[in-house]
């Protein structure tokens, strides 16, 4: 029979559903019992979704079950405790923002900065009041794409100003550190600045401040969906399987923080070619479609490729702010619009809840 500390070493090899981390470093393990009988776990609060304890159940007799001696498995599972009231769970609103959405995506190169910034300028333009926040701390891209054409000020109470550009305010790490210094920081470091981004900065009054999380479902993405009162989350694939598959994460992150996913946007969906000017899909056809239906949500919209819109990022001239009437524009500003439609449909915002 193997020892606790070997079943402990085969446990780590178990992501929790919906994250990059394992089990045991979220601390579930409490205790492994071996004996004549077999092997018995007993696992911490799992989680209030019985789906999410089934998968972990299932995975860690499967696991123990697979190592060599271990002729049976059982598995305890001490009972989660009732989920607290929304006003009780620490979750803070802004004053004077309406609505905080979440720009999520299961993994990167999906385009999700990109479609951030360029949602953020649509919503705008449809008359709203929009801030535009870059949590990723690692590898901020939002300055670049909106430009960095003035300092960051402080008010006199010690308050980041945002910069503002075509209308949208918006904050940064890169604002903070030039394109040569490297961001080496611990994890308490950087959820200690998302929260001055969230908390401590002068937004004013917005409609909806769109967050650009990280790509991915760590515990930076936790950590900020866990703090700030969300209305919701929308989640950025591609049409690839491999990407597809990454939007279940990103769903499962939402629903673990009791945030509503607005619904998910396919981007890089296809290709215009100028010369026939017929749509060739490179990257496959309707995988967004499929697992949006699969997952129950909506499918916000499917953005082309096209190089102005690249273009329109490298060189801080975003495509919805300089070429409005360009197809993808206006296809951006009907996913901002359904996005909207979404939000007027929720009972009430949830700032307004925990104010």
């Amino acid at each position: 029979m193997p020892t606790p500390n070997e079943i402990l070493n085969e446990l780590k090899k178990i992501k929790y559903p919906g994250f990059t981390r394992d089990i045991v470093s979220f601390g579930l393990i409490k205790d492994i019992e071996v004996g004549h009988a077999g092997v018995t776990v007993f696992l911490g609060a799992v989680s209030a979704n019985p789906e999410v304890v089934g998968t972990v159940t299932d995975e860690v007799k499967r696991t123990v079950g697979a190592m060599p001696g271990v002729t049976k498995v059982e598995v305890q599972v001490e009972a989660a405790p009732p989920r607290p009231a929304p006003a009780h769970s620490g979750r803070r609103s802004i004053p004077g923002v309406r609505h905080v959405i979440a720009v999520a995506s299961g993994k990167g190169g999906v385009g999700k900065s990109t479609v951030a910034v360029n949602l953020a300028l649509a919503m705008q333009a449809l008359g709203r009041r929009i801030g535009l926040m870059d949590a990723d701390v690692y590898g901020p891209s939002v300055a670049m794409m909106m430009g960095v054409d003035q300092n960051v000020t402080v008010s006199p109470e010690r308050r980041i100003i945002p910069l503002q550009r075509y209308g949208v305010r918006y904050v940064s790490m890169a604002l903070f550190v030039n394109d040569q210094t490297p961001v080496i920081w611990r994890g308490p470091m950087v959820t200690k600045l998302e929260t001055e981004f969230l908390f401590n900065v002068e937004w004013g009054d917005l409609d909806c401040l769109v967050l650009d999380l990280p790509p991915g479902t760590g515990d930076a993405q936790l950590t900020i969906t866990q703090r700030v009162a969300l209305a919701g989350g929308v989640i950025v694939t591609t049409p690839q399987e491999v990407a597809l598959l990454d939007v279940k994460r990103g769903v499962a992150m939402f629903n673990e923080v009791r945030t509503p996913v607005l619904g998910v946007i396919e981007n890089m969906s296809y290709y215009v070619c100028r010369r026939c000017e017929r749509r060739h899909a490179i990257f496959g056809h309707g995988g967004g479609a499929r697992m949006a239906a699969e997952l129950n949500l909506p499918l916000l919209g499917e953005l082309p490729i096209a190089p102005e819109i690249r273009a329109g990022g490298d060189h801080a001239r975003p495509l919805v702010a300089v070429s409005p009437e360009h197809p993808a524009s206006r296809e951006f500003k009907a996913i901002a619009e359904r996005i909207f439609e979404r939000l007027a449909r929720l009972p009430k915002p949830l700032a307004e809840i925990l104010q």
